[in-house]
């Protein structure tokens, strides 16, 4: 399969780069880390001004339209600089679900405004304890009059504490692990009821445990058709595993770069590392593992828009596979090879490492998506 990019996508991949490069060095993002929300809303603005937030959002409601391809164009340049803005929270996981699902009327209210940076969304679909089954939901919503009341508990829901509304996976039918029964619904922030414990995850982002008690929702909150929810998650969630892949193998790209330029400064026996043939063989082997990733990540991008679902599952399953074991071994190779200097918070390296730490459990791990795309 031929992965060239196309003039516009070269274009995006150029000014995304080249706008990072200036706007988002390392010191910025330590800066952000600080931060209640861990990132800048004028730089999410500047997203918006750059017609960042609107790829994936058909042009007839403010957006640019695009592909998956188009997001892991964008995602991988994100990578490479740590970039801690909520984008795939909104634009691939909230942005993936109103695309997918919603009514036009909620499409109009709501992708606007996503794509002028005005709304901020968070998909909370995992549970305690769901592990990676995407069925499994515990969370209930029983029906009242013409709308439903919602209780239960979301788990790792990502920039929430910044979110303006929510897209909550509630069980309507059914048991806590059938396939069948799952709604989706629309819950605004500040919805009486709805209450959150933010934390910092280990790579430095924002999440949220959320919990909803009691919370009434009217029926034009209902997004889909009641009881199938189930595989508007799936698809959505295929989307941004083929996201996060990309972003990844920004990450191993900017650690190669990071590394090879160490390597070439850093000087032993009177000589730089990089003259040392066995530290040559790292690299390459390292170079190797990013390139076969970037191939794999960029199927998944094609992949993840497959009607068909088996199809889809095991591009993306594939892709997360080598993801996640490329990425621990050019994360541990990175460290390893800066030395000392490669476990301290000054340095980029060990936050590279976080973050394909984090992408490796995300949405499932190795594990998981060996098991998945075996059909198992």
């Amino acid at each position: 399969m031929d992965f060239t990019l196309n003039d516009e996508q070269r274009l995006l991949q150029e000014s995304a780069e080249r706008y990072l490069a200036k706007e988002y060095p390392f010191a910025v993002r330590r800066r952000l880390l600080a931060t209640d929300l861990g990132f800048n809303r004028e730089t999410w603005k500047a997203f918006a001004d750059l017609g960042w937030l609107g790829i994936g959002i058909p042009e007839e409601f403010g957006g640019i339209g695009g592909s998956g391809v188009e997001t892991a164009v964008l995602m991988e340049a994100f990578g490479a600089v740590l970039v801690g803005e909520p984008y795939l929270a909104t634009c691939v996981l909230g942005v993936g679900v109103v695309r997918l699902a919603s009514s036009p009327v909620q499409k109009k209210v709501l992708l606007p405004k996503v794509a002028t940076g005005d709304l901020l969304l968070a998909f909370a679909f995992a549970e305690p304890g769901s592990r990676y089954e995407l069925s499994r939901v515990a969370t209930r919503a029983r029906k009242n009059g013409s709308g439903f009341v919602l209780d239960g508990r979301k788990a790792v829901v990502f920039d929430a504490a910044a979110a303006d509304t929510f897209i909550v996976a509630a069980r309507t039918a059914g048991g806590v692990a059938d396939s069948d029964g799952i709604t989706l619904f629309l819950v605004e922030a500040d919805a009486k009821g709805l209450t959150r414990r933010d934390y910092p995850t280990v790579d430095g982002r924002r999440a949220s445990e959320v919990t909803l008690k009691g919370v009434a929702v009217d029926a034009d909150a209902i997004v889909g058709a009641v009881d199938s929810g189930l595989p508007v998650i799936e698809w959505v969630i295929d989307h941004a595993i083929a996201a996060v892949t990309a972003e990844a193998v920004g990450i191993m790209s900017a650690l190669n770069r990071q590394t090879l330029e160490y390597l070439k400064t850093r000087r032993q026996f009177g000589r730089p590392l990089a003259n040392f043939q066995v530290l040559q063989h790292r690299m390459v082997d390292m170079f190797a593992a990013c390139e076969l990733s970037k191939s794999m990540a960029y199927m998944a991008a094609v992949r993840a828009g497959d009607r068909d679902a088996d199809s889809r599952a095991k591009a993306v399953s594939a892709a997360k596979v080598q993801i996640g074991k490329a990425g621990r071994f050019v994360g541990q190779q990175a460290v390893q090879l800066h030395g000392g200097m490669g476990m301290t918070d000054e340095l980029p390296v060990g936050h590279y490492f976080k973050r394909l730490t984090m992408i490796d459990t995300l949405f499932g791990d190795v594990d998981f998506h060996l098991r998945r795309f075996a059909g198992g």
